[in-house]
């Protein structure tokens, strides 16, 4: 595991459950990693799942391209989620909360694991059409990339603005 630096504003810091909301509900967030070139970030739908002390977070791609080219190199990446925001034109100041983690991607993964990461990304998006995505990923299973980030390490910030 690599070292992280502390947050420097330590009075900003966004609470486990904050983070936890973050990484739950976020509607998209941004996959940074290196190209070898330089850097490359993403924004990219993703699902979260915690079990038995593994915290991950999938992602799905399609089966080439630049992200998995600068994968296979590095598999060393953040991801970085947003939450609601507010500029405060007045105040020269923006309310916001997010959550960055960091770890490794795993890839190739089974097709019983992919299968449950797709299950995932439907149950968060589409939980209203479970049983006509189960049709939508048969169908387009065998052109789906599915990535697994492992988190490592993640924190949080935010600034909240009190009503005026």
């Amino acid at each position: 595991m690599q070292n992280h630096p502390e947050v420097r504003r330590q009075d900003r810091l966004l609470d486990t459950a904050g983070q936890e909301r973050l990484l739950d509900e976020g509607e998209y967030g941004f996959l940074s990693m290196n190209t070898g070139a330089g850097g490359y970030g993403v924004p990219i739908s993703f699902a979260r799942e915690k079990i038995a002390g593994a915290d991950r977070i999938y992602f799905h791609c399609a089966m080439e391209g630049r992200k998995l080219a600068a994968l296979e190199k590095d598999n060393r990446v953040s991801f970085c989620v947003v939450g609601p925001t507010q500029v405060i034109p007045a105040q020269f100041t923006t309310a916001y909360e997010s959550v960055i983690v960091s770890g490794k991607i795993a890839m190739p993964l089974s097709d019983d694991e992919r299968r449950a990461a797709l299950r995932l990304l439907v149950k968060k998006y589409c939980p209203e059409f479970i049983a006509k995505g189960e049709v939508y990923m048969e169908k387009s299973f065998h052109r789906t990339h599915i990535l697994r980030l492992d988190i490592e390490h993640r924190t949080g910030k935010t600034k909240r603005m009190m009503p005026r």
